[in-house]
């Protein structure tokens, strides 16, 4: 695995595992074409890390600050690998539990302007996460919540906060894009 794009370009990435299910190259290319421009300077937060290859590319494109999430120690390693040949700082690694560290951000009342995740398939884990982040207030107003799921996932089209605006299909593996629903106004 390499970075694909950006400044970090061409940079090797190391994998934790020879079972951990990456997210494969030609589906984070996709995910950054889609992002485009939204990614320089944003605040950036990677659930269910891994290797980090996903935030590691979002700093490569220009990302403000990414917070990488993760909590196997195998993992937690190759990412502290991946990130410490780059010469770059603007990072956090978090070794926890990320449903733990998405309550944790709405206490401390951050934002970000997107926040990346890819929880393991087949432990209905997509879902979970998408009902935790729709009730802590954690994504900025015009930010993006994107989910790498199983095709056969079943998650909700819309929360009480996040309405579903994008789907892409990469083999077996869903890419699910989600924003902020607009507020009705009261008359």
């Amino acid at each position: 695995m390499r970075v694909l794009t950006g400044k970090l370009k061409g940079r090797p990435l190391k994998m934790s595992k020879p079972d951990l299910r990456p997210t494969q190259d030609k589906t984070r290319k996709a995910i950054f074409d889609i992002l485009g421009e939204a990614v320089a300077g944003a605040q950036f937060l990677e659930l269910f890390a891994g290797s980090g290859a996903v935030g590691i590319e979002a700093l490569s494109c220009g990302a403000g600050m990414v917070w990488f999430v993760e909590n196997d120690r195998e993992a937690i390693a190759a990412l502290r690998d991946n990130l410490s040949g780059l010469g770059i700082s603007n990072y956090e690694v978090i070794p926890k539990d990320a449903f733990s560290v998405i309550e944790q951000m709405a206490g401390q009342k951050r934002k970000f302007d997107i926040i990346f995740l890819d929880p393991p398939y087949y432990q209905d884990l997509a879902k979970k996460s998408l009902l935790s982040l729709a009730s802590c207030d954690i994504l900025s107003p015009s930010g993006l919540v994107i989910i790498q799921h199983f095709k056969k996932d079943i998650i909700p089209d819309k929360t009480d906060s996040l309405e579903l605006f994008k789907q892409k299909k990469y083999g077996d593996t869903l890419v699910s894009f989600y924003q902020m629903r607009p507020k009705l106004t009261e008359r």
